[in-house]
């Protein structure tokens, strides 16, 4: 059944993913009788108490990975303060920061002034500063550096040293406007927690398993490799590696599945993956050594990965050297078309 919006309305819920309200349909003169029936006959879908979307927006929304801000659109619609802001886990989906596989659905918001928590949501009570609430959209949201610290002092040490990773890559945030958000929340509870995270944050990785594995790394007493070095040989740059170590020439890549199924990598696997063996040749060939990490060298397969890095480290590289490292200050977010 068709149950089309009347003009105000459908302008309205454009600007928020589709959603429209109660209250606009009334002002537009739509009954409760045609609302009950739009529902029932599936046209439309209640999000919540007095908020709505059309089946065909929300279907376009769940296709674009966008349910939760639409979500976002509906609690802040229905609860109505003016002083609160989106926070947390929602406020990193809305920056397009990575987030812990699993974790909970519920639209998070903080409020100076008061707790609440009802279905598909939870506000918390916390000193609000208005240097630490901006918009982003239509939506009032605290800024990168409040999310990141907030986050930080929740989530586990992985996915909250990825995030600030990922906000560092993009420049989001600074080091320094981090440092200064953490000490305006010290006293806050967990304050420890998120300043041993931005203290493990690098804005040189490119991806969480980089985050992943410096973080191993630096967990089992390995020594450290320079993030993003740029290998060059005969005035041309052939490879930036996502780890060196310069003693021992050994340059560490650590291997997701995307980097060869995502155009942001160049092109079509089986080009990417020619492309990486041909660079990786000519720097063999002057004495670089390579070691390749995936995910599961991270989990089940670390104690042999270990035990392999030791030993490439126990191996000096080559005495004359007609490459050049040279590393990088910052890291690369991919684009399409771009390779290397």
């Amino acid at each position: 059944m068709d149950s089309p919006l009347p003009g105000p309305v459908r302008v309205a819920a454009s600007t928020r993913l589709g959603l429209f309200t109660i209250a606009e349909l009334t002002a537009a003169q739509v009954t409760e009788r045609e609302i009950r029936s739009a529902v029932r006959s599936g046209a439309w879908v209640r999000l919540r108490r007095g908020s709505f979307v059309t089946a065909a927006d929300l279907a376009a929304v769940e296709a674009a990975g966008r349910r939760h801000e639409l979500d976002a659109f509906a609690v802040t619609a229905a609860i109505a303060r003016p002083t609160a802001a989106l926070s947390h886990g929602t406020a990193a989906r809305l920056w397009r920061l990575p987030v812990p596989p699993g974790l909970p659905p519920d639209v998070r918001l903080t409020d100076p002034e008061r707790w609440r928590s009802g279905p598909g949501y939870v506000m918390t009570r916390a000193d609000l500063p208005s240097a630490e609430v901006t918009t982003c959209g239509r939506h009032r949201l605290t800024t990168p550096a409040r999310t990141l610290v907030d986050t930080a002092r929740e989530w586990p040490e992985l996915p909250a040293v990825a995030a600030l990773d990922a906000a560092l890559l993009r420049e989001l945030v600074t080091p320094e406007l981090l440092q200064h958000t953490l000490h305006r929340h010290r006293f806050h509870p967990r304050a420890p927690r998120a300043a041993r995270a931005v203290a493990a944050a690098d804005g040189r990785a490119e991806t969480w398993l980089e985050t992943k594995g410096r973080l191993r790394f630096r967990a089992a007493c390995l020594p450290p490799f320079v993030p993003q070095v740029g290998l060059w040989v005969g005035g041309r740059l052939i490879k930036v590696v996502d780890g060196w170590y310069q003693d021992a020439a050994l340059a560490v890549e650590f291997d997701g599945r995307v980097k060869y199924v995502d155009p942001a990598y160049g092109g079509r696997p089986e080009d990417v993956l020619f492309d990486e063996k041909r660079r990786e040749d000519a720097l063999r060939a002057v004495g670089v050594r390579f070691l390749r990490v995936v995910d599961e060298d991270l989990e089940r397969g670390w104690v042999p990965l270990a035990d392999r890095v030791r030993r490439e480290l126990t191996v000096a590289g080559p005495v004359d050297r007609s490459f050049r490292a040279v590393p990088r200050a910052l890291g690369r977010r991919r684009v399409v078309g771009q390779s290397g």
